[in-house]
């Protein structure tokens, strides 16, 4: 390698004279006469407390992140003011890179920091975004985040409150498979001074639905018989879904019987079969029937007796005027104090007490109106007994005619005990074909047969007395 020399200080640059050397200009001054300390802070971004400032994500901690915008320091965002959801995870919402926006909460805190807010940024822009959606009758868009008390939480900006009342055509009780879920809603209350936005789901399918919803109404008929499931039970009936919309059943509609609580008839999730009592096209509103699937038990009752049976009753109820007997399952009728007794009654306990069972004859049978008239003094001279009765006690305890003369007397030379056997396998010939006969010498006869209207586990005929209608 050869050898280089430097140029001497004062030696001219090579195919140069020796004339005086002027150094060459390097650096133009370019600031324009602005002093260096005022270019500096030319450089740097100029902003208030409640700007919205721009920035790069340069740092992500557990607990904030820090946000260079073009400060003299980078801004901190602390992890609650990241995002409208609580106790999040800042890697979940941002990463190293990434341009976001926040808002100025303040340029300089006790530590010096510039403290800023992301989602208050985010609240920011949503709200007027959300303002135009509801003065054009649009809809929302957002995941449900959070269950509250009373309904759902959607992220929509900001955070829009969904009443469970609203979240479906009918109310929902178990709101929590709806958190992730993406849902729209109509906005139905704003208001920016108390951070108020409500929501209505139910608003947004009414209207999505509207066609379909006419069509299933114009094709449903009062009288036609649709199976459904009860959708929810509440005081005044239970609401059931025909597969497109609710009907209600009133409670007046669940049963033939009286009803204390539509609790008491059906279920949630129960299927039935239920008739179309009336469909409201204007208000959107079918009325439906329970009971009218179900034999009208009154009907059943007239269609099996006539005036002039007998029939054996319970003592329900006692009034001033006379004592209600029933005589079949929903069926009731009424004593008239004068049909009582042969002697005066001042009082119905004179005669009577509720719980009691007796003989009664029908004396009055009006289908229309739902009515029966019973007495007591009647049933007392006799008569024919109604059809259950003669084939609950035996056909050989009646005549004829049908009217009560108790059991046959025993043939010649039949002992109490033999007669005893012979009438239990007339009612229960099935014993006789099982092999039960009367042990050789014994005398014990079978137990009589069971009175009617005997209770599971009891004692048929809480008085004690004969179920003889004479």
């Amino acid at each position: 390698m050869s050898e280089q020399t430097l140029p001497d200080a004062n030696s001219t640059p090579s195919g140069q004279s020796d004339a005086e050397y002027t150094p060459r200009e390097i650096v133009s001054d370019d600031l324009g006469g602005m002093s260096f300390d005022e270019a500096i802070a030319g450089t740097i971004v100029e902003f208030d407390d409640g700007d919205i400032v721009k920035g790069t994500v340069v740092k992500v901690d557990k607990d904030e992140v820090l946000l260079d915008i073009g400060f003299k320091s980078e801004g901190v965002i602390p992890a609650r003011e990241l995002s409208i959801r609580n106790d999040v995870d800042p890697s979940e919402i941002v990463s190293l890179g990434d341009e976001i926006e926040a808002l100025v909460l303040q340029k300089e805190d006790k530590e010096g920091r510039l403290v800023l807010s992301k989602k208050r940024a985010q609240y920011e822009r949503a709200w007027g975004d959300i303002e135009r959606i509801k003065a054009n009758e649009g809809v929302v868009r957002g995941p449900v985040i959070e269950v509250v008390k009373g309904g759902l939480i959607l992220d929509i900006g900001l955070r829009g409150f969904l009443p469970a009342s609203l979240v479906e055509l009918r109310r929902v009780r178990d709101l929590q498979p709806y958190v992730g879920r993406i849902l729209e809603a109509k906005i139905i209350e704003l208001d920016k001074n108390r951070n108020n936005v409500v929501l209505s789901r139910r608003a947004w399918l009414e209207e999505t639905q509207k066609e379909q919803r006419e069509a299933f109404l114009t094709n449903l008929k009062p009288g036609e018989v649709r199976r459904g499931t009860v959708s929810s039970v509440v005081n005044f009936g239970a609401f059931v879904d025909l597969g497109g919309m609710d009907g209600l059943v009133h409670v007046s509609e669940l049963s033939w019987k009286h009803v204390d609580h539509p609790g008491s008839v059906v279920a949630v999730g129960d299927e039935i079969d239920v008739q179309v009592l009336d469909v409201d096209l204007d208000k959107e509103r079918i009325s439906l029937s329970l009971k009218a699937t179900q034999q009208d038990p009154w009907q059943e009752f007239a269609g099996s007796h006539r005036v002039g049976e007998l029939v054996y009753g319970r003592v329900t109820k006692l009034v001033p005027f006379g004592a209600f007997i029933q005589v079949g399952e929903g069926i009731e009728g009424l004593v008239h104090i004068s049909e009582m007794s042969a002697h005066h009654v001042d009082l119905p306990e004179q005669v009577v007490n509720p719980g009691e069972e007796l003989w009664v004859k029908i004396i009055d049978l009006d289908l229309q109106r739902r009515r029966i008239s019973l007495s007591i003094k009647q049933a007392a001279e006799g008569g024919e007994v109604a059809a259950e009765y003669q084939q609950h006690f035996g056909a050989q305890a009646y005549d004829e005619e049908g009217n009560y003369i108790g059991p046959q007397a025993p043939a010649e030379g039949t002992t109490e005990a033999e007669q005893a056997w012979a009438e239990y396998y007339e009612q229960y010939p099935e014993a006789r074909e099982q092999g039960e006969t009367p042990p050789e010498g014994v005398e014990e006869a079978p137990e009589a047969v069971a009175e009617p209207f005997q209770e599971e586990g009891g004692e048929a005929g809480e008085t004690g007395e004969e179920p003889s209608p004479s």
